[in-house]
């Protein structure tokens, strides 16, 4: 079963480093074992927020392999959905998740547990410990 899935800023930039122990999933993206969904305004918050903590090469690095990747989706939410409204830059993520019609998003930002409490456009959110797990187990 492949997996789509909508990764928040942080949990990329986590999995990114090989020293971190979520490595693997940047790893599994790598080797196509899930299929990552984005948006132009998720790869520029990467690139802007890769850049700021690790360097600007390694940002392009970055969102230069998820777009020559073959397993990745890329999205243009035309509608706002609007669901969260403690940050609203979350949004990005809530919408290529719907749009893409992905299986969750991976995130540690408490902004997303309001998710869980709208039934409808339902958007799973998974921990990143979690998807780390997931990948684990297969």
């Amino acid at each position: 079963m492949t997996r789509y899935v909508v990764l928040d800023t942080n949990c990329l930039l986590q999995s990114l480093s090989q020293r971190n122990r979520y490595y693997k999933v940047w790893e599994d993206f790598v080797m196509g074992k899930y299929v990552l969904c984005v948006s132009n305004e998720i790869l520029e918050e990467y690139e802007e927020i890769i850049s700021s903590h690790m360097s600007p090469i390694a940002a392009r690095l970055a969102v230069e392999t998820i777009l020559r990747a073959n397993n990745v989706i890329r999205v243009d939410a035309q509608f706002r959905f609007n669901l969260i409204t403690t940050d609203m830059d979350d949004n990005k993520f809530v919408d290529c998740a719907i749009v893409a019609n992905a299986d969750y998003i991976v995130s540690e930002d408490s902004h997303f547990n309001i998710l869980k409490s709208i039934p409808f456009p339902h958007v799973e959110v998974k921990r990143l410990h979690d998807f780390y797990e997931e990948l684990c187990g297969e």
